[in-house]
């Protein structure tokens, strides 16, 4: 994916201004299991590749979580909620209700956390689209489908 960015230094400081900033948002199983979610909405292969090697090696997240983060889900009731309100961010393009935004606010979520959690989705949705758009060499063992709930 560096190499395929390096064709356009704009796009490529873009995305690193944005991975910067948001790697200081929420912590890194939230960070991550959002990334699987997103990822496995948007259908891309390359993301849910990455994203699975860093959930299991960086954010020490065990196979099943791996699994139940790809579904939009976590065991963790607040990353949960996290989780949950990602995937419908993505899903629904942004137009959740006001129960959505609620319920994630109940589960612990500063409204400045909720701004964070869909800016995530943005970053992510950004490199899923890049990598659906210019299929780079795959630098990653591929992962089995999620399967469904």
């Amino acid at each position: 994916m560096m190499a395929t960015f390096a064709a356009s230094p704009i796009a490529f400081n873009a995305w690193a201004a944005l991975l910067g900033s948001l790697g200081k948002a929420l912590d890194v199983k939230t960070r991550d299991s959002i990334g699987l979610a997103v990822s496995e909405v948007n259908g891309c292969d390359y993301c849910l590749t990455v994203h699975s090697f860093t959930a299991e090696h960086m954010a020490r997240l065990p196979t099943d979580e791996i699994i139940l983060a790809r579904k939009g889900h976590a065991s963790d009731p607040k990353r949960d909620a996290a989780v949950q309100f990602a995937r419908k961010v993505i899903e629904m393009r942004g137009k959740v209700g006001d129960a959505d935004v609620a319920a994630v606010r109940d589960a612990g979520y500063t409204e400045a956390n909720v701004m964070e959690i869909v800016a995530l989705v943005a970053m992510y949705s950004l490199t899923n689209f890049f990598n659906n758009v210019f299929d780079p060499e795959r630098d990653f063992a591929p992962v089995a489908p999620a399967g469904s709930i």
